[in-house]
């Protein structure tokens, strides 16, 4: 049974937010990828387009999310489904970090809005 202790998962930051990955292929997981997104105060994160559906789930906090040009605010205990194909920006306007859980398949990508495809590593 593959167990990932937190002393074991990796952290990766990018654009001011930290992602600590727990499921990937380099664990034992064969289809999807989870992690512990947290999202400080005042972070806006750039606007990306996913290429696999993820489940973003908000633990602690209250974030902006604006997906498509649709902005919603989420506060902890609710859930976002982000459809590939979708633009989403994330925003944590408040003076406390989020956490969220984030789960999506193995091989998701993001395109920035000025073209530069990201293929993150807590993804893959």
């Amino acid at each position: 049974m593959p167990v990932v202790r937190s002393s074991e998962a990796t952290t990766h930051e990018i654009h001011g937010a930290r992602f600590v990955s727990y499921a990937t292929p380099l664990t034992g997981s064969k289809e999807l990828c989870a992690w512990r997104g947290e999202i400080p105060a005042g972070t806006r994160a750039p606007a990306h387009t996913v290429t696999r559906e993820e489940i973003f789930h908000l633990l602690v906090g209250e974030l902006l999310m604006t997906l498509d040009g649709h902005t919603e605010r989420i506060t902890a205990g609710d859930t976002v489904i982000v459809n590939a194909g979708t633009t989403l920006a994330v925003e944590n306007p408040t003076d406390h970090t989020a956490l969220s859980w984030v789960t999506t398949s193995v091989g998701l990508e993001a395109e920035l809005t000025d073209g530069t495809r990201i293929t993150p590593p807590w993804a893959n």
